[in-house]
């Protein structure tokens, strides 16, 4: 019972400090939610307050007007401003030449798009069926699920 609680508590947390964009944009995840963030004490616990505390806050930065409800243009700007803050991390992180801007050679990954071929392609002949495409795709949605889950 109290894993249930906990488990629910966080998937809850975790929408509040996406500030509200998993709502406003039905995305499949919330915002990473880092331990040190939620021990706002540090004293290397979480306690309930503390989630608590963290969400009531996100809520209210979101609700710009005050009225206690997160309307659409409320969560929309949530979301876009959590998207400003991952796009320059994005930046940051993979612009190699340090030009501002991200080319498609900094955003590959070596190797990334070959696993995924070669998952889907599952009779490995080199091409990926309607068939073989849905299974990947139901695998893929299945592991999103079972990793929100826990």
């Amino acid at each position: 019972m109290k894993s249930t609680v906990f488990i629910a508590l966080i998937a809850t947390t975790a929408i509040a400090l996406a500030g509200g964009s998993a709502l406003a944009k039905n995305a499949r995840h919330g915002a990473p939610v880092d331990f040190e963030t939620l021990d706002t004490n540090a004293d290397g616990q979480i306690t309930m307050e503390e989630m608590q505390s963290q969400r009531t806050g996100r809520f209210a930065s979101a609700d710009t007007d005050g009225d206690g409800f997160l309307t659409q243009d409320e969560l929309e700007a949530a979301a876009s401003e959590r998207a400003k803050e991952r796009a320059g991390k994005m930046i940051e992180r993979h612009d190699a030449n340090a030009d501002g801007k991200l080319s498609a050679e900094e955003l590959e990954r070596p190797g990334r798009g070959d696993r995924l071929f070669n998952r889907a392609d599952a009779d490995g002949d080199g091409a990926i069926t309607k068939s073989e495409f849905d299974e990947a795709m139901a695998k893929m949605k299945d592991r999103r699920d079972r990793k929100g889950s826990k």
